[in-house]
């Protein structure tokens, strides 16, 4: 077999170990040149047997350890640190005496790398372009979603505490700590990727890790189009709502793609206007020139200088900002962000979780609540009424598919009720092969009084956009139709 660092020399089943790198230093209490001891391996197990497998990988791993100086690992490029383990990985494994052939190497030392810079086992699951999120119930299952579905992998962790060492080191990077006095954390990967991790006692059966996968590249509104998630006059109206700075609330269920919608909306605004963002944990993708990125911060330790998104809100309003975009609504922050709306920040948008558009507006009335204002429920329902004309509701169907299924105005108030009309809508027809859910995206016919509003900034929808293609004339058969 050769030796893939490009050697013709076979690996050498034993014997002293190759050169050290300068920032490579010997076992503790060890002879620099001698050969450490192999942990007894056992030269008949099976290569090909999973346990026996992650068994070799421990070993190598922590003899791995004991021959690093991690404390100089940044003194050198990436490049040289990567090459010098591989060889040091590879020595280990021709020491572990265990018949391995040039994949099931290639494997370990990916492997064992993934355990140094990466995730672990989670790390090829990270660099998979098709998985939008990893799920991992302890150490056991691991879990994750592809187009739109969830399938069981084979990933496996050795135990609770190899998950634990992967979690600590997501959530120590960006500052944060999970342990008993605080088992639960938010976070998120250099990617941008959203975590959040929940162990004992808590997690009664272990520890618990979600990973939302973050887009490196950001989708448009033509990937609404090619994804079947809006049709073409729905697509034209939203970018006319954003360009005519009306209020937008975007509703669904988790997983729903709130978050990917408001980033497809916040591709509309004009790069000549300065825009507050206001978050959780960081995920919008923002490619105006004049962006602020806000992110709230949990308490510390001793439960001080917690930063909550209404704290955040108050003070975005004195940054000057042309737009406002919060990344979801939560909580008592919904009555400042009310009145931003209500006081010249037009323009503005932010999410919520919500099944429909009425009850994305009774789940408002209950955040208003959260604050304490004791206000009466007439006056909340007129806030909610004058700040915000548009709702959409966006939906996960049961094929993984996400779609606008509903778009929304609201009109005003007709004695204590907001009344609201629908401009759009999904019309499920049926499922077809596969379980794909069949429908198609239809105009109500109503044409939205904001379109008044639409002509004053140089957006006139035409009339047709309005009309549902099934009752049109044939030359505008189809359109909305997928």
């Amino acid at each position: 077999m050769s030796n893939p660092n490009g050697a013709n020399a076979p690996f050498p089943p034993s014997g002293p170990p190759r050169a050290r790198m300068p920032w490579q230093d010997p076992p503790a209490g060890s002879d620099p040149g001698s050969t450490p001891k192999a942990a007894a391996p056992s030269v008949t197990a099976p290569a090909t047997d999973t346990h026996y497998f992650q068994q070799v990988k421990g070993r190598v791993h922590r003899r791995l350890i004991e021959r690093l100086n991690l404390s100089t690992l940044d003194r050198v490029s990436r490049e040289q640190v990567l090459e010098a383990i591989r060889k040091v990985v590879h020595d280990l494994i021709s020491q572990e005496m265990v018949a391995l052939n040039f994949d099931e190497r290639e494997a370990l030392v990916s492997q064992v790398l993934d355990e140094i810079f990466g995730l672990g086992p989670l790390e090829p699951l990270i660099q998979d372009p098709e998985v939008s999120d990893i799920l991992v119930n302890t150490h056991s299952q691991v879990f994750i979603e592809r187009h739109g579905r969830l399938e069981k992998t084979d990933v496996r962790f050795q135990d609770d505490r190899h998950l634990l060492q992967v979690i600590d080191r997501i959530v120590s990077a960006v500052g944060r700590r999970i342990d008993d006095s605080s088992p639960m954390v938010d976070a998120r990967l250099p990617d941008g990727s959203r975590v959040n991790a929940i162990i004992k006692p808590l997690a009664l059966d272990g520890p618990h890790l979600s990973i939302r996968k973050f887009k490196r590249d950001a989708l448009t509104a033509e990937d609404l189009l090619r994804t079947e998630s809006a049709s073409e006059p729905m697509i034209e109206l939203l970018r006319g709502i954003v360009k005519a700075r009306l209020n937008v609330l975007i509703s669904g269920g988790t997983g729903a793609g709130k978050t990917t919608l408001l980033n497809i909306l916040s591709g509309f605004i004009p790069p000549t206007e300065r825009i507050v963002t206001i978050e959780d944990s960081a995920e919008l993708q923002l490619r105006q020139p004049h962006v602020v990125r806000l992110e709230t911060r949990p308490a510390n330790i001793e439960g001080m200088g917690e930063v909550p998104q209404r704290m955040l809100l108050v003070n975005a309003l004195r940054m000057r900002p042309d737009r406002i975009i919060m990344g979801e609504c939560r909580g008592p922050e919904a009555v400042d962000m009310l009145q931003a709306m209500n006081t010249g920040h037009d323009g503005s948008l932010t999410t919520l979780h919500s099944n429909s558009p009425r009850d994305a507006l009774s789940r408002l009335e209950t955040m208003i609540a959260m604050a304490s204002l004791d206000l009466p429920e007439k006056a909340m329902r007129q806030q909610i009424a004058s700040a915000i004309n548009v709702v959409i509701q966006v939906s996960r169907l049961g094929d993984g598919t996400r779609k606008i299924i509903q778009l929304s105005e609201i009109v005003g108030m007709e004695g204590d009720v907001i009344t609201m009309q629908e401009i759009f809508k999904f019309e499920r027809q049926g499922i077809g092969e596969d379980d794909k859910v069949i429908g198609q995206f239809k105009a109500t016919g109503i044409r939205p009084r904001f379109a008044e509003r639409l002509k004053g900034y140089g957006i006139d929808l035409a009339t047709m956009l309005f009309t549902n293609p099934a009752e049109s004339e044939r030359g505008h058969a189809g359109r909305g139709r997928w």
